[in-house]
């Protein structure tokens, strides 16, 4: 059997990599053993090393000297920094999209914003929110603002995974509700205010541990 590509096995080392970092199975300022990884996924340390890089040019881990690379943390700065770049990214993609949006896309957002309503975990939540976002925004057929936005939403996936591990409640999301009617009635600015101020608002959760975050809460974009 062919030797599979030092290169894809690198970009498949920090996928896997990337995704445990994101839904919190590695939690912030864990080591990721290179000698453990390689194993894991039968390789050599070359791909690892270029993984690790991947995952630094990412922001989901730092080289530290003498001290390996770990798992990166994040604090409050870092969650409104993402808020604010996603608001101004997300309106730009939704003016471009709104005329090109159909009953059936406005109706599958729809019913993305009914499964997030009735999602018992964070995990379905977030699944349910970030594809109603897509939905809205894909129309907008611009291929590096739609990686942007992605890749925001793979950053506000972490600190939501990070807040709230647990004590999750359901919710009803009237923003998306109130973007789809504007929508619907062709009021697209309003619908892009809207969303600017949506995808801004910042929870907070009680940490499960005592150290880190202000007065022991964690915060996480819930838009």
């Amino acid at each position: 059997m062919a030797k599979e590509p030092e290169d894809t096995i690198a970009s498949r080392i920090s996928r896997v990599l990337a995704d445990r970092i994101v839904r919190g199975e590695l939690p912030a300022g864990l080591r990721l053993r290179q000698d453990h990884i390689a194993e894991e996924f039968g390789a050599s340390h070359v791909p690892v090393r270029e993984a690790f890089r991947r995952l630094e040019a990412q922001g989901l881990a730092i080289s530290e000297p003498r001290r390996g690379v770990r798992v990166a943390s994040f604090d409050i700065k870092e969650v409104r920094e993402v808020a604010e770049m996603r608001a101004a990214l997300e309106v730009l993609a939704l003016r471009h999209a709104a005329k090109h949006l159909t009953p059936a896309i406005l109706d599958a957002a729809e019913e993305a914003t009914r499964e997030g309503d009735a999602a018992a975990d964070v995990h379905a939540w977030e699944e349910a929110n970030r594809r109603f976002h897509r939905l809205i925004l894909t129309p907008c057929n611009m291929s590096r603002l739609l990686a942007s936005i992605d890749d925001l939403h793979a950053a506000s996936a972490r600190f939501l995974f990070s807040a709230w591990r647990s004590g999750w409640e359901k919710r009803t999301d009237h923003d998306h509700r109130a973007i789809l009617l504007a929508l619907r009635q062709g009021r697209a600015e309003e619908a892009a205010g809207i969303l600017e101020r949506h995808v801004q608002w910042i929870g907070r959760a009680p940490k499960s541990t005592s150290k880190g975050g202000e007065n022991g809460e964690a915060f996480a974009i819930v838009g």
